[in-house]
């Protein structure tokens, strides 16, 4: 693992644990706030995050293997562990969702007393300041890192302050009603069911994205932006780019490409064109990303797009390729649907 991946994981990793830090701080300020208060609206946000301190350090432990060195058993590293990471979070939520979602329904039939309301609405009100300030930062530096499990923290977090907001809401509501002699302690069951749902979608959509981490889906966006780089930087030697695959392990792009060039070029020249193709994607994308290029020989059918002034030539140049992230992933050389490079 290169010295700017390590650091990059590192950084996730010490993130992390200040993440699952706040979150046991969290757990017990809103655990505290329901042995006041007995409301199950309460009892949802606590058992919520009871999940989040549980992925906290499931997160925490796949970013400490992310930040291993790769080795024999382990030739891309260990990055995938924060896909796995991620899966098992999301797969918590959903599960806590759905047992806020029961607890709720029996407190719709079964409504209770809830004393002490307004120093609870009070602690659980400091415990949404601090899940939304370090979810949104752990978000932004887990997108930046391209960290799946410090970014599934950080969702954590956010989530479980927006839905605190909501309980909170309803508990003003509560009080205001009850206190104006309104008998209206359902209310506290309502506001679980309707944030129990919100938080068995987040878990659904935390593991969907984590599947598709682990089945390798090509980032379309980071795709384009490849492109365009290489369109606008494009040299004469680079006649065709083609059979580009891209998968992520962790913090690390790893892209394996073809590239068509002049065929009677020296290899010293074509490894001199490939490294400047290299350093151009690291430089504008990823200093960490690791790239695999081939050098494939031009044939007749690549005259008409090739730009070299050469005694070869067999048809007259008709213009560039314009490369974009479909026709990059083709299998097969622009102007040959047959040609296979496999």
């Amino acid at each position: 693992m290169s010295a700017t991946v390590s650091a990059t994981a590192r950084n996730s990793y010490g993130f992390q644990r200040y993440i699952v830090a706040l979150s046991g701080i969290i757990l017990l300020v809103k655990f505290f706030a329901w042995s006041l208060t007995g409301s199950v609206a309460i009892f949802t946000d606590a058992l919520e995050s009871i999940v989040n301190v549980a992925a906290g350090i499931i997160g925490l432990y796949a970013l400490y293997l992310s930040t291993r060195p790769r080795d024999f058993d382990h030739p891309y590293g260990h990055g995938r562990a924060e896909y796995i990471s991620a899966t098992v979070e999301g797969a918590m939520i959903t599960i806590a969702g759905i047992l806020i979602l029961m607890e709720a329904v029996r407190s719709i039939l079964n409504p209770k007393d809830i004393p002490h309301l307004e120093i609870g609405m009070m602690l659980i009100m400091a415990t949404v300041v601090a899940n939304l300030v370090f979810g949104t930062m752990a978000v932004r530096k887990g997108k930046n890192n391209r960290s799946q499990a410090l970014a599934a923290s950080g969702k954590h977090l956010q989530s479980d302050g927006y839905s605190s907001i909501g309980i909170i809401t309803g508990l003003v509501i509560l009080y205001v009603l009850t206190s104006l002699g309104y008998d209206v302690l359902w209310i506290d069951g309502a506001i679980a069911l309707i944030f129990g749902t919100i938080i068995l979608v987040t878990g659904v959509s935390v593991v969907k994205g984590s599947l598709d981490g682990i089945m390798d889906k090509v980032d379309i966006h980071l795709l384009e932006q490849i492109a365009a780089t290489l369109n606008d930087n494009r040299r004469d030697a680079w006649i065709d780019i083609h059979n580009l695959k891209m998968v992520k392990y962790g913090p690390t792009i790893h892209i394996d490409m073809h590239v068509t060039m002049p065929w009677y070029i020296s290899v010293k020249e074509q490894h001199e064109e490939i490294r400047h193709m290299i350093s151009l994607i690291r430089e504008k994308h990823d200093e960490s990303a690791e790239l695999s290029v081939s050098c494939d020989p031009c044939k007749e059918f690549s005259c008409s797009y090739c730009v070299q002034n050469c005694t070869h030539r067999r048809t007259e140049f008709t213009g560039l390729i314009k490369w974009d992230a479909v026709n990059l992933s083709r299998n097969a050389q622009h102007g040959n649907e047959n040609d296979s490079d496999e």
